[in-house]
Protein backbone atom coordinates (compact mmCIF):
# COMPACT_ATOMS: atom_id res chain seq x y z
CA UNK A 1 0.00 0.00 0.00
CA UNK A 2 1.33 3.22 -0.87
CA UNK A 3 2.45 5.59 1.95
CA UNK A 4 0.43 8.69 1.47
CA UNK A 5 2.14 12.01 0.77
CA UNK A 6 3.10 14.57 2.80
CA UNK A 7 0.18 17.35 1.15
CA UNK A 8 -2.17 14.28 1.80
CA UNK A 9 -1.75 13.93 5.54
CA UNK A 10 -1.78 18.04 5.86
CA UNK A 11 -4.87 17.61 4.25
CA UNK A 12 -6.56 14.58 6.26
CA UNK A 13 -4.99 15.98 9.42
CA UNK A 14 -6.45 19.80 8.44
CA UNK A 15 -9.84 18.19 7.82
CA UNK A 16 -9.69 16.84 11.28
CA UNK A 17 -9.32 20.76 12.85
CA UNK A 18 -12.10 22.48 14.13
CA UNK A 19 -11.13 25.52 11.99
CA UNK A 20 -11.85 27.89 14.20
CA UNK A 21 -8.21 29.50 13.63
CA UNK A 22 -8.50 30.78 16.91
CA UNK A 23 -4.45 30.25 16.78
CA UNK A 24 -4.76 28.97 20.41
CA UNK A 25 -1.90 26.39 18.92
CA UNK A 26 0.46 29.10 18.62
CA UNK A 27 0.13 28.69 14.88
CA UNK A 28 -1.34 31.60 12.74
CA UNK A 29 -4.62 29.06 11.38
CA UNK A 30 -5.14 25.51 11.31
CA UNK A 31 -4.08 24.39 8.41
CA UNK A 32 -0.51 25.62 9.19
CA UNK A 33 -0.84 23.84 12.80
CA UNK A 34 -1.87 20.73 10.05
CA UNK A 35 1.04 20.76 7.98
CA UNK A 36 3.61 21.03 11.77
CA UNK A 37 1.58 18.60 12.71
CA UNK A 38 3.08 16.19 9.24
CA UNK A 39 6.25 17.38 10.14
CA UNK A 40 6.30 16.16 13.67
CA UNK A 41 5.07 18.58 16.07
CA UNK A 42 2.77 17.84 19.02
CA UNK A 43 -1.22 16.51 18.20
CA UNK A 44 -2.57 18.18 21.73
CA UNK A 45 -2.31 21.90 21.11
CA UNK A 46 -5.69 22.64 20.17
CA UNK A 47 -8.20 23.51 23.09
CA UNK A 48 -11.26 23.74 20.69
CA UNK A 49 -10.95 20.22 19.31
CA UNK A 50 -10.26 18.62 22.53
CA UNK A 51 -9.44 14.93 23.59
CA UNK A 52 -11.62 13.55 20.64
CA UNK A 53 -9.76 15.48 18.34
CA UNK A 54 -6.63 14.34 19.72
CA UNK A 55 -7.80 10.65 19.73
CA UNK A 56 -8.46 11.27 15.59
CA UNK A 57 -5.02 12.35 15.40
CA UNK A 58 -3.35 9.58 17.76
CA UNK A 59 -5.85 7.38 15.11
CA UNK A 60 -4.45 9.49 11.99
CA UNK A 61 -0.77 9.74 12.42
CA UNK A 62 0.04 6.47 14.63
CA UNK A 63 0.58 8.38 17.44
CA UNK A 64 -0.13 7.95 21.11
CA UNK A 65 -3.45 9.80 22.55
CA UNK A 66 -1.92 12.37 24.95
CA UNK A 67 -3.93 14.86 27.22
CA UNK A 68 -4.65 18.22 26.12
CA UNK A 69 -1.40 20.56 26.39
CA UNK A 70 -3.07 22.91 28.95
CA UNK A 71 -0.75 25.69 28.38
CA UNK A 72 -3.01 26.22 25.43
CA UNK A 73 -5.51 26.97 27.02
CA UNK A 74 -8.73 24.64 28.30
CA UNK A 75 -11.50 22.23 26.39
CA UNK A 76 -15.01 24.42 27.17
CA UNK A 77 -18.03 24.51 25.55
CA UNK A 78 -18.15 27.07 22.54
CA UNK A 79 -18.90 30.61 23.23
CA UNK A 80 -19.71 33.11 20.63
CA UNK A 81 -18.95 37.01 20.78
CA UNK A 82 -21.43 39.49 21.33
CA UNK A 83 -21.14 42.82 20.97
CA UNK A 84 -22.66 45.27 23.61
CA UNK A 85 -24.02 47.94 20.77
CA UNK A 86 -24.70 50.89 22.64
CA UNK A 87 -20.99 51.14 23.66
CA UNK A 88 -19.89 50.46 19.67
CA UNK A 89 -18.26 53.00 18.23
CA UNK A 90 -17.67 51.66 14.87
CA UNK A 91 -13.67 51.49 14.94
CA UNK A 92 -13.87 48.54 12.72
CA UNK A 93 -11.00 46.98 14.31
CA UNK A 94 -12.86 44.03 15.35
CA UNK A 95 -14.15 43.41 11.89
CA UNK A 96 -10.28 43.39 10.70
CA UNK A 97 -9.32 41.01 13.18
CA UNK A 98 -12.49 38.42 12.78
CA UNK A 99 -10.86 35.58 10.63
CA UNK A 100 -14.59 34.66 9.11
CA UNK A 101 -16.41 37.41 8.48
CA UNK A 102 -18.96 36.71 11.36
CA UNK A 103 -18.71 40.24 12.19
CA UNK A 104 -20.88 42.84 10.17
CA UNK A 105 -20.86 46.74 10.06
CA UNK A 106 -19.04 50.16 8.49
CA UNK A 107 -16.69 52.43 10.21
CA UNK A 108 -18.60 54.75 12.64
CA UNK A 109 -21.48 52.28 12.38
CA UNK A 110 -22.58 49.62 15.20
CA UNK A 111 -21.10 46.49 14.68
CA UNK A 112 -22.72 42.97 15.03
CA UNK A 113 -22.16 39.22 15.56
CA UNK A 114 -23.25 36.80 13.69
CA UNK A 115 -23.51 34.14 16.34
CA UNK A 116 -23.99 31.22 13.58
CA UNK A 117 -20.83 32.11 12.15
CA UNK A 118 -19.04 33.34 15.19
CA UNK A 119 -15.86 30.31 15.62
CA UNK A 120 -15.15 31.31 19.00
CA UNK A 121 -11.66 32.26 18.38
CA UNK A 122 -11.96 35.23 20.46
CA UNK A 123 -9.40 37.11 18.31
CA UNK A 124 -12.15 40.07 18.24
CA UNK A 125 -11.47 40.67 21.59
CA UNK A 126 -8.01 42.44 22.28
CA UNK A 127 -8.25 44.63 19.28
CA UNK A 128 -11.38 46.24 20.95
CA UNK A 129 -10.79 49.88 22.55
CA UNK A 130 -13.68 50.22 24.32
CA UNK A 131 -14.10 46.47 25.55
CA UNK A 132 -17.62 46.25 24.61
CA UNK A 133 -17.20 42.81 23.29
CA UNK A 134 -18.37 39.28 25.52
CA UNK A 135 -18.24 35.75 24.95
CA UNK A 136 -21.31 34.47 25.92
CA UNK A 137 -22.36 30.29 25.65
CA UNK A 138 -23.50 29.61 22.07
CA UNK A 139 -25.94 26.56 23.43
CA UNK A 140 -24.61 24.24 20.90
CA UNK A 141 -21.99 22.35 19.95
CA UNK A 142 -19.51 23.24 17.10
CA UNK A 143 -20.24 19.87 14.72
CA UNK A 144 -18.14 19.46 11.54
CA UNK A 145 -20.64 21.32 8.98
CA UNK A 146 -19.23 24.31 11.39
CA UNK A 147 -16.19 23.67 10.66
CA UNK A 148 -16.10 23.34 6.93
CA UNK A 149 -18.30 26.83 6.48
CA UNK A 150 -15.52 28.47 8.61
CA UNK A 151 -13.06 27.14 6.50
CA UNK A 152 -14.24 28.51 3.44
CA UNK A 153 -15.19 31.44 4.77
CA UNK A 154 -11.76 32.01 6.09
CA UNK A 155 -10.33 31.14 2.56
CA UNK A 156 -12.77 33.65 0.62
CA UNK A 157 -11.98 36.15 2.97
CA UNK A 158 -7.94 35.34 2.43
CA UNK A 159 -8.33 35.61 -1.02
CA UNK A 160 -10.48 38.96 -0.60
CA UNK A 161 -7.71 40.34 1.62
CA UNK A 162 -4.88 39.35 -1.19
CA UNK A 163 -6.36 40.83 -4.18
CA UNK A 164 -7.42 44.18 -1.98
CA UNK A 165 -3.01 44.25 -1.43
CA UNK A 166 -2.71 43.67 -4.81
CA UNK A 167 -5.10 46.98 -5.86
CA UNK A 168 -3.68 48.95 -3.11
CA UNK A 169 -0.38 47.95 -4.09
CA UNK A 170 0.27 46.62 -0.74
CA UNK A 171 2.41 43.81 -1.90
CA UNK A 172 4.79 45.83 -3.58
CA UNK A 173 6.07 47.11 -0.22
CA UNK A 174 5.85 48.75 2.96
CA UNK A 175 2.69 51.19 2.99
CA UNK A 176 1.35 53.09 6.04
CA UNK A 177 -1.27 51.34 7.66
CA UNK A 178 -4.97 53.43 7.64
CA UNK A 179 -5.42 55.61 10.45
CA UNK A 180 -6.66 53.58 13.14
CA UNK A 181 -8.07 56.20 16.80
CA UNK A 182 -6.06 55.42 19.49
CA UNK A 183 -7.74 53.98 22.38
CA UNK A 184 -7.61 57.02 24.60
CA UNK A 185 -9.80 58.70 21.03
CA UNK A 186 -12.18 55.95 21.26
CA UNK A 187 -12.85 55.31 24.79
CA UNK A 188 -13.51 59.20 24.28
CA UNK A 189 -15.74 58.95 21.23
CA UNK A 190 -18.10 56.43 23.15
CA UNK A 191 -18.26 58.15 26.58
CA UNK A 192 -19.54 61.74 24.14
CA UNK A 193 -22.04 59.06 22.46
CA UNK A 194 -23.43 57.68 26.31
CA UNK A 195 -23.63 61.59 27.34
CA UNK A 196 -25.85 62.55 23.92
CA UNK A 197 -28.01 59.19 24.41
CA UNK A 198 -28.32 60.31 28.08
CA UNK A 199 -28.84 64.32 26.98
CA UNK A 200 -31.61 63.06 24.90
CA UNK A 201 -33.46 60.71 26.79
CA UNK A 202 -33.46 63.53 29.40
CA UNK A 203 -35.31 65.89 26.93
CA UNK A 204 -37.77 63.37 26.33
CA UNK A 205 -39.14 62.79 29.37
Amino acid sequence: MATPSRLDLVRSIDALLPQTQCRRCSYEACEPYAAAIADGDAINRCPPGGDALIAALASLTGRPAVPLDSSHGEHTPLAVARIDEAWCIGCTLCLDACPVDAIVGAAKRMHCVLPALCTGCELCLPPCPVDCIDMVPAGRAWSPADARAASERYAARNLRESARRKVSGEDGGPVDPPARPTKSEAIAAALARARARRAAAHRTR
